[in-house]
């Protein structure tokens, strides 16, 4: 059973940077991707940016393309989110997750739905102030 903590959530003012960290536990794999989801209307979750746990192939969003940055260590087992240009809207509980779908024969976008996870986090909360 893999276990993710998510860590890093606060209060942070329009416009400004914040770094979220994720932990998987000890038993995590080498292979995989991790991704970001936030929710969504319909309580669905909307993707947020997913790493390859391998090789570090990346991707996101469209509407956080060019504010957050995902990226891992591996010796760590964690990866992150960094986050600038906040917007009022980023306002949510950030939750992080873990697919053990292997990524050497896949491609990265393959991460970009909730449905091909298979561990999520609790998540951590950021509110966007104004």
């Amino acid at each position: 059973q893999v276990q993710l903590v998510e860590s890093g959530g606060r209060v942070v003012l329009a416009g400004g940077f914040l770094r979220l960290s994720c932990v998987a536990s000890d038993r995590y794999f080498s292979g995989g991707a991790m991704g970001w989801f936030r929710p969504a209307p319909g309580n669905e979750r909307e993707f947020v940016a997913a790493i390859t746990w391998s090789d570090t192939e990346t991707t996101n969003s469209d509407s956080v393309n060019g504010r957050f940055t995902i990226s891992r260590d591996n010796a760590k087992n964690t990866v992150y989110l960094q986050m600038n240009s906040w917007r009022p809207e980023d306002t949510a509980v950030y939750s992080c997750a873990a697919s053990t779908v292997p990524s050497s024969l896949i491609g990265i976008l393959f991460y970009t739905r909730p449905q091909r996870y298979d561990y999520w986090g609790p998540g951590t909360q950021v509110t966007v102030s104004s």
